[in-house]
């Protein structure tokens, strides 16, 4: 966002892959949006889960992506 000229005001969506995702890790996720919400002071943005079998990288088991807008 930063190399871009934004900030997390101007994330406009999200989209978040995770690994193994079943319904049993829904309060922790949303509540993990909430907090982040908090924290960077942000405005909710719609939000897309996508549970995936792995990503890229051995180990992780979260990726957010972010979709900002500049006016």
């Amino acid at each position: 966002l930063a190399a871009a000229g934004a900030t997390f005001k101007d994330v406009v969506r999200l989209k978040v892959f995770m690994v193994d995702w079943n319904l049993d890790k829904a309060p922790a996720f949303f509540a993990g949006v909430e907090q982040a919400a908090k924290d960077f002071d942000l405005a909710p943005a719609p939000v897309s889960l996508i549970g995936v079998a792995a990503l890229y990288e051995p180990g992780l088991l979260v990726e957010v992506e972010a979709m900002a807008v500049l006016a």
